[in-house]
């Protein structure tokens, strides 16, 4: 026998001997190395990059169904010869929204039949090309239980002899027959949506402004392959949910200023009601002409219920106030005693002096704020807060969705060769990477986002009641609002201005360096070296701050290094960009950056056939395809080659046995 130790470690040995059990012997162990020798010449799946979605569920739930324009683009490549510009609209609707249209085609089409007939072939069509870069297992994987078996055959049979002809109608035949054409159709619609995009990736901002977050959620929590690189917006729900107390009082307070309270009370199922009987006592005669809603959400709501929020509001902010100053007193290294406030009104004039200079507030019934103790709740503030607090732990959603977030997000993520952040990383002014003092230590760059990831994973896991919890929540908010947080990106965060000052110098937010560096190709590339990736091959891909497309912004910076994706799905900054949002499409033939016009909305996409109006921005082509191998699962694979053949190896020398 030769000698084991010679040959393998006993480590190795011992992962041998365990790979043994799933291939026991050298012909199982062969087949699947040229089974996955085959894979890795495959064309690499379609990834999405998507960012800011802030809560706009329709239209992001279409960018999905039409996979930013790539099914609409696949049916005029594949039949475009051969249907008229109606009836590629009919087909695209019918993928994307299935049942809905079927329901409408089938009020008024004369002879159902014969259009099922014709209609199941030209999916199976477009089916068997979405479905043609993978491989029969994956397909296999992803087809609906239901019709699993007749997919595969109509996917796989070619139909060109006549035997296999008559096979294949046949089959068509027996769906309609059996009144099964409706069921298989829709179950083929979405295996096609499910195809046409591999992998989803999300770089930031689920949550705020918009109104349908949580279903947002729901559809990502069931999505077949999706990563989350968490936003300033989504870090703060997830502060919340962990139990911090301003950032509880921070997403009651975005919600009630875009009319979005449902969210919370409706998606969520958390009680209100303290805050509600808190605000009309304390607010009873106050118009809180600042604090009324934004969004055209409002329009839909009484005059009562707008005053009622308003007046929601601003009780949930003056208490947000007083929590940021306690989080800030207990950490003077945050080094943001310039936030402290409240402490600097004078209510007799009714000023507040910023930085030196006196400034006349514009709203002065402050009813909840003690002179004396301005930054510490009222009895009447603790009981609101510990009650919201409680139905923000519990809340049974919320914390599934949250447990999604932690479990499929990160601050960053490298994939295939990209940075896939949604803010910023701290800079100096002269490009280079700052160096941050946290939790008693100076770090920079990847060290820096490493350091963040595992203080927000130990403040949402960590034991309640702790201080190491309180101090981690603390960390948590403090990424929300604070200066060298990577998801925030500027020197200050000025809500309280904002609210109750006219002068709009006191409302400046100086952004980070970064955001100014980042045109630069050579700080871009010392970026993507800090972070262990090859420069010449690899891009950054950002969110967070929008592009100025209106003014002429490019969303591509640094001579093709970096993209920029947050492109306006959230309605309140659509004035601004002049579109509503960017895809980020990298497939095997390489990246394409596609824009969006606005959704006009679901009735419409399915009664007038309104797809959005999706514009490629730029392209960056590969000379040669992109195949498996080029790709992050492609080494995986290379790797798992090798153990296999250490494997074979081993069998062939007799350290262990086969077994046929």
């Amino acid at each position: 026998m030769p000698d084991m130790e010679a040959e393998f470690t006993k480590d190795e040995f011992k992962y041998l001997s365990l790979l043994a059990k799933q291939y026991p012997n050298i012909s199982s162990a062969s087949t699947e190395i040229i089974n996955l020798q085959a894979i890795l010449n495959l064309p690499k799946g379609t990834e999405h990059f998507i960012s800011d979605i802030h809560g706009e569920y329709e239209a992001f739930s279409h960018v999905l169904r039409n996979a930013s324009g790539v099914i609409k683009n696949h049916i005029t490549y594949i039949l475009g010869t051969s249907l008229r510009d109606s009836e590629k609209k009919t087909l695209a609707t019918l993928i994307y929204y299935p049942e809905q249209k079927l329901e409408e085609i089938k009020k008024t089409e004369k002879d159902l039949d014969d259009w099922y007939r014709i209609t199941l072939h030209r999916l199976v069509t477009i089916c068997k090309a979405i479905s043609s870069k993978y491989t029969r297992s994956k397909v296999r994987k992803a087809l609906p239980p239901d019709f699993s078996y007749i997919i595969e055959e109509l996917l796989h049979e070619d139909s060109t002899g006549e035997d296999k002809e008559l096979y294949y109608n046949q089959i068509i035949e027996s769906i309609i027959r059996l009144d099964q054409a409706d069921r298989f159709i829709t179950a083929i619609s979405k295996l096609i949506q499910r195809l046409a995009i591999d992998r989803l990736h999300v770089i930031g901002d689920i949550y705020d402004r918009g109104p349908r977050a949580a279903k947002i959620m729901d559809i990502l929590d069931n999505y077949h392959s999706v990563d989350i690189q968490w936003g300033n917006h989504d870090i703060s729900w997830m502060g919340a949910a962990a139990g911090c107390q301003a950032l509880i009082c921070n997403v009651i307070r975005i919600q009630a200023r875009y009319c979005n309270l449902d969210t919370i009370e409706e998606d969520y199922g958390i009680n209100l009601i303290p805050l509600a009987t808190f605000a009309m006592e304390k607010y009873a005669d106050d118009p809180c002409t600042y604090f009324m809603p934004k969004n055209s959400e409002a329009d839909a709501l009484s005059d009562k219920e707008v005053q009622l929020t308003a007046k929601m509001h601003k009780a949930i902010s003056v208490m947000q106030f007083k929590m940021e100053a306690q989080i800030i007193k207990r950490h003077p290294e945050f080094k943001m005693d310039e936030r402290l406030l409240l402490d600097k009104i004078d209510c007799e004039k009714g000023t507040i002096t910023l930085k030196g200079r006196q400034y006349q507030l514009r709203d002065t019934n402050l009813p909840t704020i003690d002179p004396d103790n301005p930054f510490e709740l009222s009895d009447e503030e603790q009981d609101v807060m510990d009650k919201i607090k409680s139905s923000f732990v519990n809340s049974g959603r919320l914390q599934k969705h949250v447990r999604f977030m932690f479990s499929n997000g990160s601050i960053y993520s490298i994939f295939n060769s990209n940075l896939l952040f949604h803010g910023c990383i701290p800079m100096n002014d002269d490009g280079t990477l700052k160096e941050v003092t946290f939790r008693g230590k100076k770090l920079k760059g990847r060290e820096y986002m490493d350091a963040v990831e595992r203080a927000v994973r130990e403040g949402y896991y960590t034991r309640p009641h702790s201080n190491t919890k309180r101090e981690c929540l603390d960390l948590i908010w403090y990424l929300w609002c604070g200066e060298n947080s990577p998801l925030f990106g500027k020197d200050a965060m000025t809500t309280f201005e904002r609210y109750f000052v006219d002068d709009t110098s006191t409302h400046k937010e100086n952004k980070s360096p970064y955001y100014e560096r980042r045109n630069d190709e050579k700080v871009c590339r010392g970026i993507l070296d800090n972070f262990g990736l090859d420069p010449d091959k690899s891009h950054i891909i950002n969110g967070h701050v929008p592009v100025q497309v209106r003014k002429g912004e490019s969303p591509i910076k640094a001579n093709g290094k970096l993209f920029v994706i947050d492109g306006g799905f959230a309605k309140a900054y659509q004035k601004e960009t002049g579109i509503a949002g960017y895809t980020l499409i990298y497939n095997s033939h390489g990246l394409v950056l596609v824009s969006h016009e606005p959704f006009e909305s679901r009735e419409k996409a399915i009664a007038e056939e309104k797809d959005i109006h999706s514009s490629t921005v730029a392209l960056q082509y590969s000379q040669a395809r992109i195949r498996v191998i080029s790709t992050d699962i492609g080494k995986e694979i290379k790797k798992n080659i090798e153990e296999l053949e250490k494997l074979m190896d081993a069998y062939r020398s007799g350290l262990i046995k086969e077994i046929k």
